[in-house]
């Protein structure tokens, strides 16, 4: 059962969650727009994504690592203030128009990202096997702050830097380099106690002999059916997810659709993200880990066969909430599958490994979304996501069927 500890652990990562997820979004909803407009070419339109989900991938491993040896708390106040660094940077450059500075930026903000994202398992690894997929939940949720904050705060942000004699689209990044230095403070305040030391004594009251499992080599994780499941489930979800998320804003404004639009459907998708995590968690918890993948995956499919039906806003934004919503079971499903299938000692580093794969893949996703949008169009851009996401259903319902009526767990 969860302890007041744990609790407190997990309310300041939901805290923290809220603030740099509205940090993101409110950079991430223009990003599409300001890489053609810097770049002066549509294709490059997937460019900044790109690079944002090549810093957290370059990044996650680092953190993971970091995690281990200095502890959760002062590795993730370093990387949300690496964070608040690359929102400035990207504010400066959007007003100078200057790309390479705007990709720099965006890189550290990706790097943060990293960070930030691998607060899920530091909720996880403090609660109980039973409790786990709820807690993810719980620290997911934040991001439905994000969802409702960030979009919201692109056109007074605009406003107020167009006011002060900026670059309207440079507010967004000053709203975001913001947000992250509330973030970096409060995560070095109030993450108390240390959660790795939590995290052990958890694992060692809930270990069947009560002695610490031993630490699996690299080679073993990857015979482990489950943990290459969980990982490739999560891998291929966030794909998905990038590819017809990134390019949405573009499709949009070559609809002749405003900024109020754009960030409309953006904020809707972004709800479908984050505000059910709590009952994907229970689901998950429910249900078993594989069952949620696969529903998650579904849903994925449906959001992909609707996102080109229709440029209207209101269809579009349907389609982006339910693309929000699938992703969400697959990653907290996804997450909570990889957690129970590994050790104390071997979660940040593996962990952070697997948020690495997760964002080179987000990273090329970006980047092809681009370029598929502008040779060949929307719809066929997802076709694809469609097709990578019966990755993922496979995987749960292979699993699920492997496991018998009890799910993997």
């Amino acid at each position: 059962m969860s302890t007041p500890a744990s609790r407190r652990i997990t309310v300041v990562l939901f805290a923290a969650q809220s603030l740099g997820s509205a940090g993101f979004l409110a950079a991430s909803t223009v990003g599409a727009i300001v890489g053609a407009s810097l770049s002066g070419r549509a294709s490059w339109a997937g460019v900044p994504s790109g690079v944002y989900q090549g810093g957290s991938a370059l990044a996650a491993f680092l953190w993971g690592r970091a995690m281990d040896r200095f502890g959760r708390r002062p590795t993730l106040a370093a990387g949300l203030t690496v964070g608040f660094l690359g929102a400035a940077l990207a504010c400066a450059a959007v007003t100078l128009h200057t790309l390479p500075l705007f990709l720099l930026g965006l890189l550290c903000m990706g790097m943060a990202n990293a960070a930030l994202q691998l607060g899920r398992y530091v909720a996880a690894e403090v609660h109980a096997p039973p409790e786990r997929a709820r807690a993810i939940g719980r620290v997911v949720t934040g991001g439905t702050v994000g969802a409702i904050v960030g979009p919201l705060l692109v056109g007074p942000s605009a406003g107020l830097a167009a006011r002060v004699g900026l670059t309207d689209l440079s507010g967004p990044y000053a709203a975001s380099a913001t947000l992250f230095a509330l973030a970096a403070v409060l995560i070095a305040v109030q993450l108390r106690p240390e959660p790795r030391e939590l995290a052990r004594e958890v694992a060692a009251q809930h270990a069947p002999s009560g002695d610490r499992p031993p630490t699996r080599s690299l080679a073993a994780l990857l015979r482990d059916r489950q943990v290459v499941s969980a990982v490739l489930s999560l891998v291929a979800a966030q794909a998905v997810m990038v590819m017809v998320m990134v390019i949405t804003s573009l499709h949009m404004t070559h609809h002749d659709h405003g900024l109020g639009s754009v960030s409309f459907v953006i904020a809707l998708h972004v709800i479908g993200m984050y505000a059910f995590s709590l009952a994907s968690g229970r689901l998950a918890d429910r249900w078993g880990r594989p069952a949620a993948v696969a529903l998650g995956a579904v849903v994925l499919v449906v959001a992909c066969a609707l996102a080109p039906l229709s440029a209207r806003v209101l269809p579009l934004a349907g389609a982006l909430f339910a693309l929000g919503l699938g992703w969400n079971l697959c990653y907290v499903g996804g997450s909570a599958w990889l957690a129970d299938r590994l050790t104390a000692d071997e979660r940040a580093s593996i962990q952070g490994a697997t948020d690495t794969l997760i964002g080179l893949t987000a990273a090329f996703a970006s980047l092809g979304s681009g370029v598929v949008f502008a040779a060949v169009g929307y719809g066929v851009m997802a076709v694809v996501g469609a097709a990578v996401a019966l990755l993922p259903l496979g995987l749960g319902l292979l699993s699920r069927q492997r496991a018998g009526s009890g799910g993997a767990r």
